[in-house]
């Protein structure tokens, strides 16, 4: 029998980032970490955005998780007014499909 309770990916996911300051994440990095899929990429960036929000709050706003974001692979657009961490389905630019998805790395003040 195991021991203990299986951590949630929310919490598996807190814990990456918080034991990791300064270090950038990409979401591949992340999936492979958690071994999630990449149909569970979608999913994921939700958990990141929830997690962010509960590391501010769980630090006093000492940590900010912040996101590198997504650029367009053939014209370089970068998707910087994003106010959430998502994967944009076109370049508004030129309408190309192929986009780097976002990175995240944990800051802390002080």
């Amino acid at each position: 029998m195991s021991q203990g309770v299986e951590k949630t990916t929310r919490e598996r996911l807190a814990e990456i980032f918080l034991s990791n300051p300064g270090v950038e994440f990409t979401l591949r990095d992340l999936l492979s970490m958690l071994s999630l899929g990449e149909r569970d990429a979608k999913r994921l960036l939700e958990d990141i955005n929830h997690v962010a929000k509960t590391i501010r709050r769980a630090t006093g706003g000492s940590a900010h998780l912040l996101m590198r974001p997504p650029v367009c692979r053939s014209c370089g657009y970068v998707f910087k007014d994003l106010e959430t961490a998502r994967i944009p389905s076109r370049c508004p630019r030129c309408k190309s499909e192929r986009i780097a998805p976002p990175a995240f790395v944990l800051v802390r003040e002080g």
